[in-house]
């Protein structure tokens, strides 16, 4: 549609850098070419269909530079389209083949085969414009004759007239030749735009202001644009007059365009992309993106940009060194956002995480696995090799390298090198990954750490004797300090090892992390935590209703809780297993420990034997307490996180924690908790409600 004579005096005002502007005359496109070149434009459109580079048999013609400039197509003197003209300077690539006979005999190939060293050359150069909500591909065939084929040297160019294109859009173009033999050209054009909407500061905000007439009805219109597909929308409201809107600094992304327009009949939008280049949105664009495990090796980037960005695994030890990256033997994998990617895994593990690089800057990393999996474990890896005539060699991975396996190095796991093979070899390590060249193995190292600790533990027990000793002898001065001291020893000790057993019904994959990510939040403080998320290998083993009854029974024995964590489809079992107690609990799920325990549990309570041994808790705005089945109300009932100090003092022994400390854990669960519950409640990906910009807050001035 053509844009009335005074827009496009108002927008081009304001960019002198392209006034004057040539005008065209007439619809159609055209396309002309330098001297000596003949060219010619295909009626018709193409289908944007790059293909895959392929090698040249000889010389070809390739596009090596775009240039553009904006000109004015007019079919009256007052009504012009704004239209992007493009340059495509093209230069000779490759060359020929030495001929058979020229290889062997040294001398001249057959005369025949000159002739088509001396022909000219021809090209098909594809023009692909995209400016949203238009693309389009357009076909150029060239011809250059014999007299200018150079090797390595520029033929000429040819030019395309026209794409048209709004005020204030952003252009994209590629131009390739089919067959493609090099990288696709990539051109930015930012056309101008309307000067009544303009971006500037107000603090750390950014103010939206819109020069319209008081009288003037608009629409304004916030999205998120993506390379692909339509733009993702933010919030779009019908406004009068001038306005003063305040994005808040938070919520400014490097893709968040601006879109205005007057409400009338087939009026003209202006786009804007303010903050492409704004240091403040590409923070806040990785601080908001999220990585979401799918399946054991499916997962998934969340975000609301398209960023560039490469990944790959990487190993966490215990004590808080720096994440390994596992390449090799794996390597670093190009990834699209919002895009499910896998990796080539054969088993989970919490030490496994993904990083993030984008410009070779770590921007994410996150051990997908611990939820599910638990804590960190103390376990080695350790890296195969396979080489020719299946000979294998090993290295374990540490802080100062890979080690090789057996070693004389001084390292940990050089010393333990003829230990860990021997347990590869029985089968006591975990492969994770596994291809031609190599695998990965994950073997245990809690057992040789408690051999190495039994020495210091040893070396304590001799110095706390010898200082006993040293203190009888002035038993008057330190009977009192001794007394305290063992307080605080029995205190410090009850509160470190009291254990709780964790029952809960799996609803869902997404209940399972929030539980996982509880459990370990709880391995912090510290107690020792069971859950059947950690124990799936001895729960298939056992069954389910007898690693039940083991786990209780060994918590309780050692002055332990039970934590009945309900859910809606918790209350939905306990109500069928009191309406039918002849129902056999664990039939339908192999590994739900929380239905075979009902079996165990209802006689505690029907008893009145729980009291003490149990408590029972649900998650905020997923379960009301007054929901949970009364005969489970005889205990403590706690909404999470809402009550967490009152939960974790029920956790611990009578007076093991002061309250100060007590509220200190009860923070540190629950920013524990914090991303589980967003991810659960709120999906990364999707604007959250009341975000505080501009959409509530314009003002009239």
């Amino acid at each position: 549609m053509p844009v009335p004579w005074f827009l496009l005096s108002l927008a081009l005002g304001r960019s002198p850098m392209v006034l004057p502007l040539e005008r065209l005359v007439g619809p159609q496109d055209a396309t002309h070419c330098s001297p000596g070149l003949s060219c010619h434009l295909w009626d018709d459109d193409i289908l944007c269909l790059p293909g895959d580079i392929v090698p040249a048999l000889g010389p070809v013609l390739v596009p090596t530079h775009l240039q553009t400039e904006l000109v004015l197509r007019c079919g009256k003197e007052t009504d012009c389209d704004l239209c992007v003209r493009v340059a495509v300077h093209l230069a000779v690539h490759g060359h020929w083949e030495e001929h058979e006979d020229e290889k062997k005999f040294g001398g001249a190939a057959d005369p025949g085969l000159e002739k088509p060293r001396n022909a000219s050359l021809q090209a098909q150069v594809v023009l692909s414009f995209q400016a949203y909500p238009t693309a389009r591909c357009v076909l150029l065939e060239v011809q250059v004759p014999a007299a200018l084929v150079q090797f390595g040297q520029s033929v000429g160019s040819v030019v395309y007239d026209c794409f048209e294109a709004a005020l204030g859009s952003e252009v994209q173009i590629w131009s390739y030749t089919q067959p493609r033999y090099e990288k696709k050209l990539n051109l930015t054009q930012q056309l101008p735009a309307l000067p009544w909407l303009n971006v500037s500061a107000d603090g750390d905000n950014a103010r939206l202001v819109l020069n319209v007439s008081e009288e003037q009805h608009f629409s304004l219109f916030l999205y998120w644009k993506q390379v692909q597909g339509p733009p993702k929308p933010w919030w779009q409201k019908n406004l009068t007059g001038p306005q003063i809107i305040t994005l808040n600094h938070t919520d400014l992304v490097p893709c968040l365009c601006i879109q205005v327009w007057p409400l009338e009949l087939d009026s003209f939008r202006t786009n804007i992309c303010p903050f492409r280049e704004d240091p403040r949105a590409h923070r806040n664009l990785w601080r908001a993106a999220r990585l979401r495990l799918l399946t054991l090796q499916s997962w998934r980037l969340e975000a609301l940009c398209p960023l560039p960005a490469e990944a790959a695994l990487c190993w966490q030890a215990p004590g808080g060194d720096p994440c390994q990256p596992l390449v090799p033997p794996l390597s670093w994998e190009n990834i699209t956002v919002n895009k499910v990617l896998e990796f080539p895994l054969l088993e989970g593990h919490p030490n496994l995480c993904v990083q993030v690089n984008s410009w070779e800057n770590l921007q994410l990393q996150e051990c997908l696995w611990a939820d599910s999996l638990g804590p960190l474990n103390d376990d080695v890896l350790l890296l195969e090799t396979r080489g020719p005539q299946n000979n294998r060699s090993f290295c374990a991975l540490e802080p100062s390298g890979c080690t090789s396996l057996p070693s004389r190095a001084s390292t940990m796991a050089a010393r333990l090198g003829e230990y860990l093979l021997q347990d590869l070899q029985s089968g006591q390590c975990l492969q994770l990954w596994n291809d031609d060249l190599g695998a990965l193995w994950a073997c245990p190292m809690d057992k040789y750490s408690h051999k190495r600790w039994a020495l210091v533990w040893l070396a304590c027990l001799l110095f706390a004797a010898a200082l006993s000793l040293f203190l009888l002898l002035r038993k008057d001065h330190a009977k009192g300090w001794l007394r305290l001291l063992k307080q605080d020893v029995r205190k410090g000790a009850a509160a470190r090892g009291r254990a709780a057993l964790l029952l809960y019904s799996a609803d869902d994959s997404s209940f399972e992390r929030l539980v996982g990510a509880l459990a370990s939040a709880l391995c912090e403080l510290p107690l020792r935590v069971a859950v059947d998320l950690w124990s799936r290998r001895e729960l298939s083993a056992q069954g389910p209703v007898a690693w039940f009854h083991a786990q209780r029974r060994q918590t309780l024995q050692e002055g332990g809780m039970v934590v009945l964590l309900f859910s809606p489809g918790a209350v939905a079992l306990c109500s069928e297993w009191l309406q039918d107690g002849m129902s056999v609990p664990g039939a339908n799920c192999p590994h739900d420990a929380f239905r075979a325990s009902l079996s165990c549990v209802l006689p505690d309570f029907l008893q009145g034997r729980a009291s003490g041994r149990y408590v029972a808790a649900c998650f905020d705005r997923l379960l009301r307490p007054d929901a949970v089945p009364a005969l489970f109300r005889t205990v403590p009932v706690f909404s999470l996180p809402s009550q967490l100090p009152d939960f974790l003092g029920a956790l611990q022994r009578p007076s093991a924690l002061r309250p100060r400390r007590l509220r200190e854990s009860a923070e540190q669960v629950s920013r524990a908790l914090q991303p589980a519950l967003e991810s659960y409640f709120h999906p990364p990906g999707t604007p959250g409600q009341g975000r505080g910009v501009g959409p509530g807050t314009g003002d009239g001035t």
